[in-house]
């Protein structure tokens, strides 16, 4: 078969899920939405499941696969529900919501209660995405409150700059958040990923760990706090064809790498199509047989080309691992002008092996 590998190491999900939650300190969701990040949501959240205190997924759908998993701990959809059926849904299946827009409120104040809901209320608190202003916050409060169909009320908003160390949006939001919810009783969840990571003042109740559960970073290469941090997926493929050429030879479409030297081309199976990014063409870091080399030419859907001129051991067969342990998948990303996040939820046509 293909010898494309996603080789997802639970244990070290679960290494960096423990970190997460020790670092932020209280309670953490872990965030397993989009098929945990690419990596597997049911086999990932089934990996922590005997000490996570809780799942969030982006939606229903997400949901609802984890319990068909098995998966019996609170799962918390980020956005919501998307029309009023949905509630029932809810109810029966014991996840917990978000709300944060009034056409959500309204729904749910609308709705049939066989039993409380558990609301996790979000603000804006600054980055203009999703959730009730500061100023109107209060009042969604008071009213969820006052229908008695909520049994409690985490409240919560988001980061838009958290992984920027020294910004100080952070703090901007952290301060219309605590003015706009003072005297107002629940958990309290501000901190994503970078805010568990950097930001002590936004660890409260609740964590909400991200990507630094699958092992990237979302800080500045270097930063030490994301010391500790173990890829989950190693991405490798194997070369299954070599060519010799001499000097001022074209390789690949459009003849974007040109040779300056006798060159030793190694062939290996992955393309775009696979999720390894077109962006990241010549110049893109690879590890074959234990030896660094990097990308030639563009990357195509099923095929790329990297350089074994230096590599006189290397040849058909050889294993290029193209992100995880050596190559950084941060790396692979700043070569795309793009971040792991994309990278890893688009890995597809690899076989996947957990362990």
């Amino acid at each position: 078969m293909r010898p494309l590998i996603a080789h997802v190491r639970l244990d070290h999900f679960r290494h960096n899920y423990l970190l997460a939650r020790q670092r932020h300190g209280g309670r953490a969701l872990a965030v397993v939405k989009a098929n945990a990040y690419g990596h597997g949501a049911v086999r990932c959240a089934q990996a922590v499941a005997d000490i996570a205190d809780g799942f969030a997924v982006a939606c229903l759908e997400e949901a609802l696969q984890l319990r068909a998993g098995g998966i019996t701990g609170p799962i918390l959809l980020l956005e919501g529900v998307f029309e009023a059926a949905e509630l029932a849904e809810v109810q029966a299946h014991d996840l917990w919501l978000v709300v944060q827009s009034r056409e959500q409120l309204e729904m749910l104040l609308a709705a049939p209660a066989d039993k409380p809901y558990r609301v996790w209320l979000k603000m804006d608190s600054g980055m203009h995405r999703a959730g009730f202003f500061p100023a109107d916050y209060a009042a969604a409060y008071q009213r969820l409150l006052q229908s008695g169909k909520v049994d409690a009320i985490v409240k919560m908003t988001h980061f838009a700059r958290a992984d920027e160390p020294g910004c100080d949006a952070t703090d901007a939001q952290i301060a219309a958040f605590n003015a706009a919810t003072a005297g107002l009783e629940g958990d309290v969840s501000v901190a994503n990923s970078a805010g568990i990571m950097i930001h002590e003042r936004a660890h409260r109740d609740w964590g909400r760990p991200g990507i630094m559960l699958y092992g990237s970073s979302p800080l500045p290469d270097g930063h030490p706090s994301a010391a500790g941090l173990k890829p989950v997926m190693r991405l490798s493929t194997r070369i299954f064809g070599v060519r010799e050429l001499g000097v001022g030879e074209p390789v690949g479409y459009g003849a974007s790498f040109v040779t300056t030297r006798p060159t030793r081309v190694g062939l290996m199976a992955c393309g775009y199509a696979d999720g390894y990014p077109r962006l990241a063409s010549t110049g893109s870091p690879v590890l074959i047989d234990g030896a660094n080399s990097q990308v030639i030419g563009r990357v195509s859907m099923d095929m790329m080309t990297v350089d074994l001129t230096d590599l006189p051991q290397a040849g058909v067969g050889s294993e290029v691992e193209l992100w995880g342990d050596t190559i950084s998948v941060n790396d692979v990303a700043a070569k795309a002008g793009t971040i792991s996040y994309e990278l890893l939820c688009n890995v597809k046509r690899a076989h996947f092996v957990y362990g």
